[in-house]
């Protein structure tokens, strides 16, 4: 693992595991000793399917910022307003999590779906890869991902359904 210390990484593409393999990042870092921080966004509070890492703390700890209880995409444009400014707050406190060096791993799940939707500019995730110490891992999920962000990451990978 630790030739791995302090990548960048992307998890990206239309196929399904993009969380599953971020979070096995997670718990092979617990494995060495390291603690995780994992940020949501966009999964809406009803997802509780990570629930499990509750089990975990606090060498991985979960994190939500949107209060709705639907996707994004079925919220209404006032919910969106709403729960972009939380999903912003999610935001800001993962640069702080950067700057004060509170974990060995954080994970930005879907953020790049932030991206897509808007809420967040690539700009801001660049200043995000740009704010990791040389020890700290990060890795961000999402569907899409743009140039810049390929060319800012250590390693991207892409995930697609096959069959």
């Amino acid at each position: 693992m630790d030739e791995e210390k302090g990548l960048t990484q992307i998890y990206c593409g239309p196929g399904k595991g993009k969380t599953s393999v971020a979070i096995g990042q997670a718990i092979r870092a617990v494995g060495h000793g390291k603690r995780a921080i994992v940020i949501q966004f966009l999964k809406g509070r009803a997802t509780s399917r990570l629930d499990y890492l509750n089990a975990m703390e606090p060498e991985v700890r979960l994190f939500r910022f949107e209060k709705k209880d639907k996707y994004y995409e079925d919220l209404t444009e006032e919910e969106k307003k709403e729960e972009n400014l939380n999903i912003r707050n999610g935001l800001n406190f993962a640069r702080k999590v950067l700057l004060t060096e509170e974990c060995d791993m954080l994970i930005l799940d879907e953020i790049l779906g932030a991206l897509e939707f808007g809420i967040v500019s690539e700009e801001e995730i660049e200043s995000l890869i740009k704010a990791k110490d040389d020890e700290t891992e990060l890795i961000m999920t999402g569907n899409v991902v743009t140039e810049a962000l390929k060319n800012a990451a250590d390693r991207v990978v892409s995930l697609e359904v096959i069959k």
